[in-house]
């Protein structure tokens, strides 16, 4: 990979790497373990995609929003 696709997918590889080294941890296990390793895989994907895009990884103001318009019914 040359210099300017790890630049522009640093996030992704990191964030792929960063889940696949906690999914083999976890992997030690069995069938449902690999199932798990996949969600690893996957969260680390696309948490280092929003990074490559600039965005922050949780979006607290729209969790937020949307949690308490939920929670207003039950007021």
């Amino acid at each position: 990979m040359n210099r300017d696709g790890w630049l522009r997918h640093a996030g992704k590889i990191v964030g792929l790497a960063v889940g696949f080294i906690l999914g083999v941890v976890y992997l030690i296990g069995g069938f449902w373990d690999m199932l798990v390793f996949g969600l690893l895989l996957f969260l680390g994907y696309f948490f280092g995609k929003r990074a490559d895009e600039g965005e922050p990884p949780v979006d607290w103001a729209f969790w937020a929003e949307r949690l308490g318009e939920r929670w207003r019914r039950f007021r």
